[in-house]
């Protein structure tokens, strides 16, 4: 069981924060607003997201994803292709790949295409589709290393609600590095966060930690569960993260990414251990969760995968009324809107 709502399109964040002109925190990162939900009470308050530092108590642990934002979509005349993630166990060149049709300024799923065929791209590259991954997504080579071809072919992947292209600096967070890979969409939990803000949650005594963990296209369109995606949790961030615990303070996961990385690596005692590679995991209301008391979000859409975690997180009760708040009060969906904190305790 999970929330059912409709998302009216005048909640849909069209442009980053910083280019919305209007209110008194616009034209920063940070001007968005957050919705506090709290499991203890049932608590559902307004805040600016600002004002997170004193939100949270000295000790409690934010961690956040490190994993940079690729300019993951070559646009053709007609189609677009979203690079997803590499084909685990292949080479550089071998990845899941979804087609779109571009129609106007955005674009819907693209059912055609066979296997066999290729695809001339930009720059003298060419793709070729191998098969089928999943219902939506091909297995297809393209003839060079893709992360360098994206560097100097790709643009920022874009739905139909973001109304025009912004550059690829609006998809990086404050936490992103380019040591590995990246991810085709961004970790956009973390987009407010301003090196301001994380110097006065440090000053607070809120500590925090990195994990890292690639995420792949998430087509708006399917709302299907996640595939798998490449993660990392540090030896370091593990240890950390089993120390706050038995400080009893919290752990706050800065994003959907971050609670899957963590899940993934706690071990059958309950313990969070240092670990990387891939992860199929999915978080469910039915499997709880164990490593962490509190997310840190933006709002998801209607049938969204991503509820059943929060549900997990919250409970089905806030959590409804968390959304129920959130249309009434006219927060802003999407990786350029506002932000949620659950807290289960």
């Amino acid at each position: 069981m999970t929330v059912e709502f409709t998302l009216p399109a005048a909640l849909e964040a069209h442009e980053p924060p910083e280019e919305r002109g209007s209110g008194t925190g616009a034209r920063t990162r940070d001007g968005v607003r957050l919705l506090v939900s709290r499991r203890a009470t049932g608590e559902v308050s307004h805040h600016g997201f600002r004002d997170l530092p004193s939100l949270l108590d000295p000790g409690d642990l934010l961690v956040v994803n490190t994993s940079a934002t690729l300019p993951a979509a070559v646009r053709l005349d007609r189609i677009s292709v979203h690079f997803s993630t590499p084909v685990p166990g292949a080479d550089d060149r071998l990845w899941m790949v979804e087609l779109r049709r571009r129609t106007g300024k955005a674009s819907r799923p693209y059912s055609g295409g066979c296997p066999g065929e290729w695809i001339p791209l930009p720059g003298g590259a060419t793709l070729t589709l191998v098969g089928r991954g999943t219902d939506r997504l091909w297995q297809a080579r393209l003839s060079t290393d893709v992360v360098p071809y994206l560097r100097r072919h790709g643009v920022p992947i874009r739905y139909g609600y973001v109304r025009r292209d912004w550059p690829a600096a609006a998809y990086q967070t404050v936490f992103a590095h380019d040591r590995s890979t990246g991810s085709a969409e961004m970790p956009s939990a973390a987009r407010p966060f301003t090196a301001e803000l994380v110097t006065r949650l440090v000053s607070g005594g809120v500590l925090l930690a990195p994990i890292t963990l690639h995420t792949g296209v998430a087509s708006p369109e399917a709302h299907e569960p996640p595939y798998a995606e490449r993660y990392a949790v540090p030896e370091p961030t593990a240890a950390l993260v089993e120390h706050v615990r038995s400080q009893g303070r919290r752990v706050i996961a800065v994003g959907t990414t971050a609670v899957r990385a963590l899940e993934t690596s706690v071990d059958a005692s309950g313990h969070v251990q240092a670990s990387s590679g891939w992860t199929e995991h999915i978080v469910t209301p039915s499997k709880g969760v164990r490593a962490v008391d509190g997310l840190l979000t933006g709002l998801h859409e209607p049938k969204s995968s991503h509820l059943m975690m929060l549900t997990a997180i919250a409970g089905h009760d806030l959590l409804t009324a968390t959304y129920e708040a959130a249309l009434a009060e006219g927060y802003l969906w999407h990786e350029f809107g506002d932000l949620n904190l659950l807290m289960n305790r």
